[in-house]
């Protein structure tokens, strides 16, 4: 039976952070309730179109899915069983701000299947958090996480970013100490990246402040990379790291270039060789799902050569790399019957080893992937 993920779109927030170009607003409550309803069908449709899948993972993502109550959640995960055959043993994941759990609803959503849950933290320092406009400080982070432990939650992921505006090493350290010292399962850490049509971007180009240069991005990565090991971290993709075991089962849907379906506004999905994309606004999001009209907003049909590039591209972030006998299983033929060129050019210039088994990128090459993917495009 084949497998796949399946990714839920909440595009709401409380607030919308300064620096985030997702497909979320803040101001919007009033939909909240109509959106789920036309999620609730958008989930029964895919019903008959996945009737020979099953499921090894749900994640639901924002935006911040926890304004929902827990009893709201409750209902989106009872129609996704109701869709989908959700293996027993299903990775589901929720993302939660901090501020907007407490232990009734944190309970609430490990009865209605939640065994995942991924934590925005950011950064420890309140400086740091206002800057990025979080609506938390580090102390509801703590309670927050407190209380997911206290109700049963054992499989938990901290997002952390780094390369932000006058943050020292030394902030960046604390960081993840006091992530480390709470005993979680997982580390997401993300160098800041400064999108057009954010208030970040445009107080950026009004000069109100400045980034940290390239080398000291890269100083902030390794130290991290340095620092978390020492916890019992393993570095599995390029920014994301895990006690053995715990690695993301979502991520690796991605990684590995597998199939996932998208429901919910502006939500994305690989299916039977398309990717495709509900569009992002709300309202017309609502409205298309209640009137049966489309609600695609981009859809392409994904050529054997492109697919081939998108596996390597997106194996390529992974420290295990491309697998040759996946790769052959599923093309039909070795990967140096397409790549042996690029491989041989690449391992000379030490930017990927070559095993026999997998190709992966070296530490040098991790800095410059875009330049080892331009490759494996000719």
């Amino acid at each position: 039976m084949r497998q796949l993920g399946v990714y839920i779109h909440f595009p709401f927030c409380a607030r919308k952070c300064h620096y985030c170009d997702f497909p979320s607003y803040q101001g919007m409550e009033q939909w909240m309730e109509p959106y789920l309803e036309a999620l609730f069908r958008e989930l029964l449709q895919w019903k008959e179109k996945v009737c020979d899948c099953s499921v090894k993972s749900i994640y639901l993502g924002g935006g911040t899915p926890t304004l929902f109550s827990g009893e709201q959640i409750a209902g989106v995960l009872d129609a996704c069983f109701k869709s989908f055959n959700v293996q027993e043993d299903a990775e589901i994941t929720i993302e939660a701000n901090p501020g907007t759990v407490d232990p009734d609803k944190l309970s609430a959503l490990r009865k209605a299947g939640v065994n995942r849950l991924s934590i925005g933290l950011q950064a420890w320092q309140d400086k740091h958090l206002r800057f990025l406009g979080r609506i938390h400080s580090s102390g509801d982070f703590v309670k927050s996480l407190m209380d997911a432990k206290e109700v049963g939650f054992d499989n938990i992921n901290v997002d952390v970013m780094f390369a932000l505006p006058h943050q020292t090493i030394e902030d960046w350290l604390e960081t993840l100490e006091k992530v480390c010292s709470f005993d979680v399962q997982h580390i997401s850490m993300y160098s800041l990246k400064v999108e057009n049509g954010t208030p970040l971007h445009r107080w950026y180009e009004e000069g109100k402040f400045s980034l940290p240069t390239q080398e000291e991005d890269r100083l902030m990565y390794y130290k991290g990379r340095e620092f978390v090991s020492g916890f019992g971290f393993r570095q599995y993709e390029i920014s994301n790291f895990a006690i053995p075991g715990r690695e993301c089962v979502h991520n690796l849907i991605y990684w590995h270039n597998e199939e996932y379906i998208g429901c919910g506004s502006g939500a994305h999905s690989y299916f039977n060789n398309e990717r495709f994309s509900n569009t992002s606004d709300v309202r017309e999001y609502i409205r298309a799902i209640n009137s049966g009209t489309q609600r695609i907003s981009y859809r392409e049909k994904i050529e054997e050569k492109d697919e081939r590039f998108e596996t390597i591209m997106l194996g390529l972030r992974l420290v295990e790399g491309v697998d040759k006998q996946r790769f052959k299983a599923r093309f039909g033929r070795c990967i140096e019957y397409y790549y042996g060129e690029a491989i041989k050019k690449l391992v000379k210039q030490g930017l990927l080893i070559d095993d026999g088994a997998s190709i992966r990128l070296t530490e040098k090459g991790m800095d410059v992937q875009n330049v080892v993917l331009l490759e494996f495009m000719q």
